[in-house]
């Protein structure tokens, strides 16, 4: 796992241009900190900033491939490749040589041998750039369900590209600007793919290649979700996804270095970590190792909610002592979370606004952390509720039915609000429920259909796809920036493509055959489980309830606003965010409330650290 970055430019000598190169590459260290590389060409220049996993000792990158003295071609890549054994020995067969055993130089030389058509040959979680020497063009890729990040903004005579938008920025010509679209993109709980948040900047999309020529830049899917009618029956489908979350498991738990999982005590993650230490154990590696994350004196304080019934900690201790796990529990407290230097991390990670979650993104950074001291690799649960139906909304028939997002709809949108300090006038100008209607309509268009199916089965059938490329996409950015922002890969075994493949098709009916969330994964797995854990609820990654974590957000946004104009003036309503800062102490707000402070934080420091101008 590792940072990329790179500049194309057919009307210039990049090589007189190195430093600016550099520069770009060393805003990633943090996502690379075991070793760092520079490629160049007349009109390329390629960089890299290394996570040492797989051949620690000669996979140094960028990596070119040569042949009778003359060079062919040059790759950077971030991620891992889960096959990369058996297509190193295809590629063999056909008279390849290798001279390391990385996976990166199995993807330079299946694009030697495939060209583009390559793409449609890996399994696992990517962001690569190659640059062809022979052909002169520059070809972006990335992975299936957009797992990793991949970012590019076009110039009048090449392009720019990065792993996050800070490489991209490192350059001098690019301008920081944030338009309406921009400012959608952070205040909506919505991905659009394609689209960033800053002007000019885009990503390169989920399945899909980006290739840059002379003649200019054209765009190409190499895969999409498809439907297909669904044959197997219950029990066959039950042991076919089995058999397949074995297989990824097992792929996904080579590294040369330590390999842990991130453990709720949920049933994904519980899942995971009892299917790791099956494997670990066959093969005399084990146990497993297990993390988790709690708030200090949580347990003593819990009080339920409508979406978390208990706490983690007593589920996660429960599955880790049946499988033999070595386990630890991360605890932390709301001074850490709203730390100086613990913000500023996460802001600098993320490049934008956090928009959701509060608290969430700096626990799950202070998690990433403690587990990057005993382990570099981590597999965690992401993706499974969207490809199952684990989340309540699609069990909700309002939800289900409405004409929008089912996880914005008023039963399902507690946690994803946050817009009701900003200036009436900017959410006049934003019109989100317009641009969101509008989303939602350009993503329906994009289900792919069977013919003969029934009212239902077509509706969870678009219900699933919408949480699979609208909601899950922002679960995999947070998870990317704060896992990486301390150097730990975390890979996500529900989202190896085989297996989206195939549950994406698999009948609504016989998803939730016995009438639970989940009922199709929990079959799949439930013999591994204890049964408090096999039959627990489904339950989000846990928020503090803390009321000294608010009350520090007022306190700070009282700091940030007092005192005249400051750069956000004309997005915050003034009235509103006085009245906010001035709730009593011991005062605990609605998830909902409790956004809108951190969306006016995040905002007011983005438009600080970052000297973002209004581009409207």
């Amino acid at each position: 796992m590792c940072g990329i970055a790179g500049w194309v430019d057919f009307s210039r000598d990049l090589t007189r241009h190195t430093a600016t190169a550099r520069a770009m590459t060393a805003t990633m260290s943090r996502r690379g900190p075991d070793d760092e590389g520079l490629w160049q060409d007349r009109h390329a220049l390629l960089g890299h900033r290394r996570l040492s996993v797989i051949d620690l000792a000669g996979g140094h990158q960028p990596m070119s491939a040569e042949e009778d003295g003359r060079t062919l071609a040059a790759v950077t890549f971030c991620g891992e490749i889960y096959n990369y054994r058996e297509l190193r020995a295809e590629l063999a067969s056909y008279g390849h040589r290798f001279r390391t055993s990385s996976d990166t130089e199995v993807v330079l030389q299946a694009y030697l041998r495939w060209g583009a058509g390559f793409a449609q040959r890996l399994n696992g979680m990517f962001a690569l750039a190659v640059w062809d020497v022979r052909t002169q063009e520059l070809v972006l890729l990335r992975d299936r369900l957009g797992v990793k990040p991949l970012y590019y903004h076009p110039t009048r005579s090449g392009l720019l590209f990065g792993s996050e938008p800070k490489a991209v920025l490192a350059h001098p010509e690019v301008p920081r600007r944030v338009g309406l679209d921009g400012l959608r993109e952070v205040f909506d709980m919505v991905k659009t793919p394609e689209r960033a948040v800053l002007s000019g900047m885009y990503e390169v999309r989920p399945g899909h290649l980006v290739r840059l020529r002379r003649s200019g830049l054209t765009k190409h899917r190499y895969w999409s979700i498809e439907a297909r009618e669904h044959t197997d029956d219950l029990d066959t489908t039950v042991a076919t996804v089995r058999g397949l979350l074995e297989d990824i498991v097992g792929r996904q738990l080579q590294a040369d270095v330590p390999v842990c999982t991130l453990l709720s005590g949920g049933l994904d993650s519980s899942a995971l970590t009892a299917l790791a230490a099956d494997r670990l154990a066959a093969s005399g590696k084990g146990p497993v190792r297990s993390f988790s994350v709690a708030f200090s004196g949580a347990e003593d304080t819990f009080q339920a909610d409508a979406v978390r019934g208990a706490p983690d900690a007593p589920f996660a201790r429960a599955l880790a002592a049946h499988v033999g796990a070595e386990h630890s529990e991360v605890r932390l407290n709301s001074d850490e979370l709203v730390a100086e230097s613990v913000r500023a991390a996460v802001l600098r990670a993320n490049d934008q606004p956090p928009a959701f979650w509060g608290d969430m993104w700096p626990s799950l950074y202070l998690l990433c952390r403690a587990v990057r001291e005993r382990s570099t690799v981590a597999l965690s649960g992401e993706g499974a509720d969207e490809l199952f139906g684990g989340y309540r909304w699609f069990s909700n028939p309002a939800a289900v039915h409405a004409d929008t997002f089912p996880w914005l709809t008023p039963g399902s949108a507690r946690y994803f609000g946050g817009l009701s300090l900003l200036a009436e006038e900017l959410k006049e100008k934003l019109d989100i429920q317009q641009h969101r209607l509008a989303r939602y309509h350009e993503a329906l268009a994009e289900v792919p259909v069977l013919p003969g199916e029934d009212r239902l089965e077509r509706r969870m059938r678009e219900v699933t796809y919408l949480n699979l490329t609208r909601f899950l996409q922002t679960l995999l950015d947070r998870k990317d920036r704060m896992s990486m922002a301390n150097g730990l890969e975390v890979r996500v075994p529900f989202l190896d493509h085989r297996l989206v493949e195939y549950v994406f098709n698999v009948p609504w009916e016989m998803r939730t055959f016995d009438g639970r969330e989940k009922s199709l994964l929990r079959a799949a797995v439930g013999d591994l489980l204890p049964e408090v854990v096999r039959d627990r609820v489904k339950t989000p990654y846990p928020a503090t309830q803390d009321p000294a974590y608010e009350q520090a957000l007022r306190d700070e946004l009282g700091e940030l606003t007092a005192g005249g104009e400051r750069p956000v003036a004309g997005l915050l309503d003034p009235d509103r965010v006085k009245q906010a800062v001035r709730r009593p102490a011991g005062h605990v707000s609605r998830p909902y409330d409790r956004g809108s402070l951190e969306m006016a934080l995040w905002l007011t420091r983005w438009f600080t650290e970052y000297d973002v101008t209004l581009d409207y």
